[in-house]
């Protein structure tokens, strides 16, 4: 496995690519969608239950908003549920510390081939979407998507997952202030996301 350049920019340094998330000093926080019958059970036990697929990848929104966006307000089928993920920053950076963007960036990686290199020695992918207003359209800046695989999915579910729960109630209730007019409401039910102090993304070049 080749080493990550030490000389490119760190891109979550960039104003439009900058985790920002819902955190405290050991976890933060991270959202999914699922069908009821894997979410409840998740939100229930507090952990992913032996349905929930490890060896699959998963991608895993630090973003409420885009996070909405994705699930429409938690309406799409086998989305009507949405969960609060909170992990460790242990492992979320250990993650970050070993991404590769989901796809090719000129003036990032080397060429085409050490991008491809990269992708293949990566556990994680991280994709930049821009991050989404209340009423789901798209900002200036982007917000991060984290894809996890083979041992990073596994360690997700069992090892860094601190809690679990169910906040499809909420997203709900917001997505009703937005249509109602009523956005200070709204607003005022968000998740609190700051800038997240993530480490240097990992395997981005060759």
């Amino acid at each position: 496995m080749q080493e990550a350049r030490t000389d490119r920019p760190d891109l979550t340094d960039r104003p439009d690519r900058r985790i920002r998330a819902a955190h405290t000093e050991t976890t933060v926080t991270v959202y999914q969608a699922y069908a009821p019958a894997l979410g409840l059970p998740a939100a229930r036990d507090g952990r992913f239950p032996a349905a929930w697929k490890r060896e699959r990848m998963t991608w895993i929104k630090p973003s409420f908003l885009w996070m909405m966006y994705r699930c429409g307000w938690a309406t799409k089928a086998d989305q009507e549920t949405v969960l609060a993920v909170e992990i460790t920053r242990e492992g979320f950076d250990h993650a970050l510390r070993r991404a590769c963007l989901s796809h090719y960036e000129r003036g990032t990686h080397a060429d085409h081939e050490a991008w491809q290199r990269s992708l293949r020695d990566s556990p994680a992918r991280v994709q930049w979407d821009p991050e989404r207003d209340l009423h789901l359209n798209p900002l200036g800046h982007r917000s991060l998507q984290l894809g996890l695989s083979g041992a990073a999915s596994r360690a997700y579910a069992d090892e860094w997952t601190v809690s679990i729960r169910d906040v499809t109630a909420m997203a709900r209730e917001i997505h009703g202030l937005v249509r109602s007019g009523d956005e200070a409401a709204a607003r005022a039910l968000l998740p609190v996301e700051t800038p997240y102090p993530a480490p240097p993304l990992g395997h981005l070049g060759a």
